[in-house]
C-alpha cells in the first residue's frame, strides 16, 4: 500500500515539507495539522496532497499525528502574541552581554508554547558564542525549549518584509518566495542589466532574487541569435552585430557605407539575416573545383586544374 504524502507549510510564505499522512484519512488542501518535526512538535496547513509517493527521505516519512482542533489554534494565537515580547527580552539581554555582532531578527514560539525559536543574524565570519544568552533566556522562559537559530540576509529580508528595491511594495521574498534559488552574475550578464551595485542587489544586500525570473527565457533566446561583434547579411549589406533583443527575436547591426564613409545601426528580425562565414563557406565550395570531375558521373562543369 502506497503510503498518501502531504506537504505542510508553517509560515504563510514558507518552505513546503512532507510528511506521511496515511493514519489520517482525507485530508485536505487548507487543514491544520500537528506533526513532529525534527524541532519539535508544530501546527502547520496543508498546502498540498501529492497524487504520486516521491522518493522517501533517509529515515523515512514523519508521520501526522493529527489534525488540529480549535483548542490548537486558540493556542497557537495566543503564543504568537507573546513573540515580540521575546524578541525585545532577548535583544536587551544580548545588549548588556555586549554581543554587538548579532541582531536578534524574531522570536517563535510553536503553538503550544513548549519551544522558543530565536532567531539572529551576524556579520562576522566567525562563530559566535551564544551560551550566555541562551542560558540566560531559558532561565527567563523556563517552561519553553530554547534553541538559538542562525537565518541568512534574505531570511532576514523574508521575515522584516517592506518595499523591494525596485519599488513594489511587498518584497517577492514576502510576498510569494518560498524558497530562496543560487543567484550568480552571469544572470544579470545574461539579460544585459547593468552591473552597477544598487541595480542588482536587492535590500538584503544580496544579488536581487528576480535575476533567475527571465534568466532560462534570455539563455534559449540567444541560442537563436548570432553574438556581438559576429558579421552578418542583411537585405541592406553586410554588417557586424552591436546588440542583440533576445525577447523580441531581433538584432542591431550596424552596417557601413563606404561611399559616404558612415555608419547605420538597423535593427532586423532574425529571420532576416544570415551569418556572414556560413554564406562565405558556401560561396567558397561553390567556387572550388570538384574532386569527382575527373573520374566521371560529374556534371557540375568544374574541372580540376591541373597541375
Amino acid at each position: 500500500m502506497q503510503p498518501t504524502i502531504i506537504g505542510v507549510r508553517f509560515t504563510k510564505i514558507g518552505k513546503v515539507y512532507h510528511f506521511d499522512s496515511t493514519a489520517i484519512p482525507d485530508v485536505n488542501v487548507g487543514e491544520r495539522v500537528i506533526v513532529d518535526t525534527s524541532r519539535g512538535r508544530h501546527l502547520g496547513e496543508v498546502a498540498q496532497v501529492l497524487t504520486e509517493t516521491p522518493a522517501p527521505p533517509e529515515g523515512g516519512w514523519k508521520p501526522v499525528e493529527r489534525r488540529a482542533t480549535p483548542r490548537d489554534l486558540l493556542l497557537q494565537q495566543s503564543w504568537q502574541a507573546k513573540q515580540t515580547e521575546a524578541m525585545i527580552n532577548c535583544r536587551a539581554r544580548a545588549s548588556e552581554l555586549g554581543l554587538h555582532e548579532i541582531k536578534i531578527v524574531a522570536a517563535e514560539y510553536n503553538y503550544d508554547g513548549s519551544r522558543l525559536a530565536l532567531l539572529f543574524s551576524t556579520d562576522s565570519e566567525e562563530k559566535v558564542d551564544l551560551k550566555s544568552l541562551k542560558k540566560d533566556m531559558q532561565r527567563l522562559y523556563p517552561n519553553s525549549q530554547i534553541e538559538m537559530r542562525q537565518v541568512g540576509p534574505r531570511d532576514v529580508a523574508k521575515i522584516l518584509g517592506g518595499m523591494g528595491a525596485c519599488g513594489l511594495e511587498s518584497r517577492c521574498c514576502s510576498k510569494f518566495l518560498t524558497d530562496f534559488s543560487p543567484i550568480s552574475i552571469k544572470m544579470a550578464k545574461e539579460q544585459g542589466i547593468s552591473l552597477t551595485p544598487n541595480e542588482i542587489t536587492g535590500m538584503c544586500g544580496r544579488l536581487r532574487c528576480c535575476l533567475i525570473y527571465e534568466y532560462e527565457q534570455y539563455v534559449e533566446a540567444r541560442k537563436q541569435l548570432p553574438k556581438r561583434n559576429k558579421r552578418v547579411v542583411t537585405p541592406k549589406g553586410e554588417g557586424k552585430v552591436m546588440d542583440v533583443l533576445p525577447l523580441s527575436n531581433k538584432v542591431v547591426v550596424a552596417i557601413e557605407n563606404e561611399e559616404q564613409h558612415t555608419q547605420q545601426w538597423v535593427t532586423f528580425d532574425r529571420d532576416e539575416i544570415q551569418p556572414w562565414d556560413e554564406l562565405e563557406t558556401l560561396r567558397r565550395k561553390s567556387q572550388a573545383p570538384c574532386d569527382r570531375h575527373e573520374g566521371g558521373g560529374c556534371t557540375c562543369g568544374k574541372a580540376r586544374k591541373s597541375n
